[in-house]
């Protein structure tokens, strides 16, 4: 199994495309992704040493549920609105906790941890203000969840189309 923290060994297809019918739900989304991931990476890091193998699993689930049930209930007070449109997508970093550190994620160098937070986000953020500004044009396909899927499968294939430069060995 490929252990390096990279966007194809992560659930983060979910929130990418559900929650990125605004940039605002996005930025939001990403913002409540980094503070529970680095909340749990932290609390993890102080338990994994304290704790018999097998008991890792289970107390990553509790540790990730806990966090992001408060950072549900934070969203919730701060506003209930935004919470309601991507409050489904938010109980999903719980499980992303879960599959980054089976992946290794929080045991890698930091650079890496810092990579993936930040590429997610710049996603999120571009396939939002895409969408809205696809949306502007008349086409509101382009908000709902298959419009998104389908801008994303034409990123994906305009970054695999772009040329890039081979290292000569």
């Amino acid at each position: 199994m490929n252990k390096s923290p990279t966007l194809q060994n992560s659930l983060m297809l979910a929130p990418l495309l559900g929650a990125t019918g605004s940039w605002l739900n996005a930025l939001g989304l990403w913002l409540m992704f980094i503070v529970v991931i680095s909340a749990y990476g932290v609390g993890m890091a102080a338990l994994r040493s304290r704790l018999v193998p097998f008991a890792r699993l289970p107390a990553g689930i509790l540790l990730a549920a806990t966090l992001t049930s408060c950072a549900q209930i934070a969203a919730q007070v701060w506003s209930l609105q935004w919470q309601q449109h991507v409050g489904f997508y938010s109980g999903l970093i719980a499980l992303q906790c879960v599959v980054l550190e089976h992946n290794g994620f929080f045991e890698g160098p930091v650079i890496a941890r810092l990579r993936l937070c930040g590429l997610f986000g710049m996603l999120m953020v571009v396939l939002a203000l895409a969408r809205e500004l696809i949306a502007t044009g008349g086409l509101h396909l382009a908000t709902l969840a298959p419009g998104g899927f389908i801008l994303l499968g034409l990123l994906i294939a305009a970054w695999q189309a772009w040329p890039r430069s081979t290292p000569s060995h």
